[in-house]
């Protein structure tokens, strides 16, 4: 019996260059379990991922040079962010991407601002201009899907992840619509919806100097490192944390307290989750409540360590029901694909439209290389700031490869200096 796919109507966008190959991306369907039909409130005949295939009319060679041209004239009229507020998610495929670098410059090519990591509870080191591994996490750890760093009040708005290296076996990257979810939440659990909608979500997070669980960050170097430099004593590295935190200026909806002689920061945010698109002006669940059950609460998980890194309350302090979370994961499983890699595919994911995730493996650690890019939207920043913006990155850059090169050797060599055959 053939694979049933999904198809679609949309076949070809692209500018020709006089100057370069001209590239098309042409759409194509996927398998159903790769790519499915979203439901209300999207329309009828919205998929997720919109499947995307580089098309280079009679190049000899596939031209990377060509790719990013497209996608610059693409984006003068914002035609792909456009593309990505209604699908949600984009997948590119044969493209000519064979490690972290070439990665950078594809993703570099949409014109978004850079984002920075503030606050985050993983750890991302820099491998390349504003692109680091997706994550550290041993294999069998489940990441269930989510929104992208919902827990602070700096998330990113859009997601690039490429596949250097593609696991034969599981390994999926899941797909599913933030929208979609709110719709079916709000029809199913009326009441959970009214409460979060007028009292948000407490998210309290716990930071420790060392790394709580493998994969996991460090309060110092990775969660709030952006100010710290080496030889900062004690108190000097506090109070450059704690001017991380106050710099969104929400000191009326943040706490922060330092325990454990100073070894534990517990920092507690008041964040809305319902939040709506700018562009198509639909209501989102911008949360990782179903990870929060799932990775966390629901039977069997097996690393308490990760289940203490925490904690999911109602704006008002009171616990969310256990049901409703469970509800939430329930849902999710209905409307999310899971996404098989291929090697050298970019998703690239609109983070108030759609979640991502990753799906448990067996085989070896390096079997699944991924590495992420994120993003802050088209708003153009001041000289300055992206000035400095790059400046830090590259003293990360700088400092990684160093690490990397005495502490993990498979990690600068595989990703940054890959050679086209990987």
């Amino acid at each position: 019996m053939a694979t049933p796919t999904i198809e679609y109507t949309f076949r070809e966008i692209g500018l020709q260059s006089a100057a370069l190959p001209p590239v098309v991306f042409e759409a194509f369907s996927l398998p159903a379990s790769n790519q499915r039909i979203l439901g209300p409130p999207h329309s009828s005949d919205t998929v997720s991922p919109l499947a995307l295939r580089a098309s280079y009319h009679g190049a000899t060679v596939p031209n990377l040079d060509g790719a990013i041209s497209t996608v610059k004239s693409l984006q003068k009229n914002n035609t792909l962010t456009r593309k990505l507020a209604e699908h949600g998610t984009l997948l590119f495929r044969d493209l000519p991407i064979h490690n972290a670098e070439d990665f950078s410059k594809f993703s570099h090519a949409f014109g978004f601002r850079p984002h920075e990591d503030t606050g985050i509870i993983i750890d991302r080191p820099l491998i390349a201009p504003n692109v680091a591994p997706a994550d550290e996490a041993p294999k069998e750890v489940l990441i269930y899907s989510h929104s992208e760093s919902p827990e602070t009040p700096h998330a990113p708005k859009y997601i690039f992840l490429y596949s250097h290296r593609a696991p034969e076996i599981s390994g999926e990257t899941p797909i599913s619509s933030s929208i979609e979810l709110f719709q079916r939440v709000k029809d199913e659990i009326p009441d959970f919806i009214a409460t979060v909608a007028s009292k948000g979500i407490l998210n309290c997070v716990i930071y420790k100097v060392a790394a709580q669980y493998p994969g996991g960050s460090t309060l110092f170097e990775q969660a709030f490192s952006k100010e710290i430099v080496e030889g900062d004593d004690a108190a000097t590295r506090k109070a450059k944390v704690e001017a991380q935190i106050r710099r969104y200026n929400r000191d009326d909806h943040t706490t922060c307290e330092w325990t454990d002689d100073d070894d534990t920061l517990i920092v507690t945010y008041h964040l809305p989750i319902v939040r709506v698109h700018p562009v198509t002006k639909q209501p989102a669940l911008f949360t990782w409540l179903a990870a929060y059950y799932k990775s966390y609460l629901a039977p069997g998980i097996p690393d308490l360590r990760r289940r203490n890194a925490t904690q999911q309350l109602y704006g008002d302090g009171a616990p969310i029901p256990e049901e409703y979370l469970k509800k939430l994961a329930d849902i999710t499983d209905e409307i999310r694909v899971l996404h098989k890699w291929q090697r050298g595919d970019v998703l690239v994911y609109d983070n108030v439209v759609a979640q991502h995730g990753r799906q448990p493996r067996e085989g070896e650690q390096s079997d699944r290389v991924v590495l992420a890019s994120l993003w802050d939207g088209v708003a153009p920043a001041s000289s300055k700031e992206v000035r400095e913006i790059g400046q830090r990155q590259s003293r990360q850059l700088q400092v990684n490869c160093r690490w990397g090169l005495r502490k993990l050797q498979w990690r600068p060599r595989l990703l940054v200096h890959a050679s086209p055959h990987g």
